[in-house]
């Protein structure tokens, strides 16, 4: 097979979507040696990085080439938002192209397949810029039209996607799920100022899903009630409609006990989720949930929600919370004070994060490849 590869969010400050595809093509070249891998730097309508070619992911191996390197943006939005046709011989003339970042285009020839990540932008539409919303949108109802076969990273996630879109067929979409891309071994670099097992931790792209505020808020009472608190560790890339989130720190007088990090590289984060008293994460809503996973996998003590797909990541291994009840992360983070209850987690959690893994994942995938061949092409939307 030639496999058309989407990595355009595989550069700098890559996020979930980024993470997705960075860690699946790593692991497909390295266990795929019989297929021919196409990789797209530049990718649909939704994304652009201004050095794709330089910034996305590069696999110097026999069965890679890179294309679309050359293109800038408006080329690239005139190439694949062609209304008529899109010129496969550029892509390669792939027999699959695997569409990782919202955009989903319409292909004559090559079965498209298309991530599912989430639907939130539907669910919770106040927890998004317009313009995500759209984006997100416009390459989700795309793909309910053109996609052969939809992999979806969570049952939460598809199930939620059919009950939207009722006439998507059942038999082309399956789920697929994730793993952590820390080995047990690996580089580690320490935060000046962060004691091991001495602070609390939260990870994530600063945005209003992953309800961070409903922590500072929850975190405010539990120093207020004890006076020996762990700091609060923040680490993440700014994400949309949280801009004023400092003031906010402020005016719960948190500043001394808050470090905000911004976006940190895999060395610092592994460090973090080792080194972590306990890790936060009471999400609103996820497709996923892949910080709950490397925090579990790296032996953190996992606080999580016990909404959407974060169940079918953190088992019997995580305390749940409901995301928006302040009381009961409250009550968490005094739990967690009990060493042993603690400790115990830690084991559960790399436990349950043994049954997740990225090769499994990578040969899932290349199975959904072989299937989508073997099914007839969907016929195209003309409208």
């Amino acid at each position: 097979m030639k496999i058309g590869f989407d990595i355009s969010q595989t550069g700098n400050h890559k996020a979930g979507c980024g993470y997705f595809a960075d860690t699946l093509i790593g692991q497909l070249v390295e266990c795929d040696h019989e297929n021919e891998y196409l990789l797209y730097s530049a990718f649909g309508v939704t994304f652009w990085d201004p050095e794709h070619a330089k910034n996305t992911r590069r696999l110097h191996k026999s069965n890679c080439t890179h294309l679309l390197d050359n293109l800038n943006h408006q080329e690239s939005l005139n190439f694949w938002s062609n209304s008529r046709q899109i010129d496969e011989t550029k892509l390669g003339n792939p027999h699959i192209v695997h569409a990782n970042n919202f955009s989903c285009p319409r292909l004559t020839n090559a079965r498209v397949i298309y991530t599912l990540y989430d639907v939130s932008f539907l669910d919770y539409p106040e927890f998004s810029s317009e313009e995500n919303r759209w984006n997100c949108f416009h390459g989700v109802f795309n793909a309910a039209l053109n996609a052969d076969f939809i992999i979806a990273i969570s049952e939460y996630s598809k199930r939620r996607f059919l009950e939207v879109f009722p006439h998507f067929p059942e038999e082309r979409i399956s789920v697929v799920y994730l793993g952590s891309r820390f080995q047990e071994f690996g580089v580690e670099k320490s935060i000046s100022g962060l004691t091991p097992d001495e602070f609390l931790l939260c990870v994530g792209t600063l945005e209003p899903r992953k309800n961070l505020r409903t922590t500072l808020r929850a975190y405010r009472e539990y120093i207020d009630a004890y006076s020996d608190a762990k700091p609060l560790v923040i680490a993440g890339g700014q994400g949309w409609l949280e801009d004023d989130l400092d003031e906010f720190i402020k005016t719960l007088g948190l500043n001394e006990y808050i470090y905000k990090l911004g976006y940190v590289d895999d060395s610092v984060l592994r460090w973090l989720y080792k080194n972590c008293w306990a890790f936060s994460y009471p999400s609103v809503y996820e497709g996923f949930g892949l910080p709950v996973l490397e925090a579990m996998n790296l032996g953190a003590a996992v606080i999580t929600s016990n909404t959407t797909s974060l169940p079918e990541v953190g088992g019997d291994a995580v305390l749940y919370i409901s995301p928006m009840n302040k009381a009961e992360l409250v009550e968490a983070f005094v739990m967690l004070r009990n060493t042993e209850l603690r400790s115990k987690l830690k084991v559960l959690g790399q436990k349950r994060s043994q049954m997740f893994g990225w090769s499994k994942t990578a040969h899932q995938v290349l199975d959904i490849y072989k299937k989508a061949l073997q099914m007839p092409k969907r016929i195209l939307n003309n409208s």
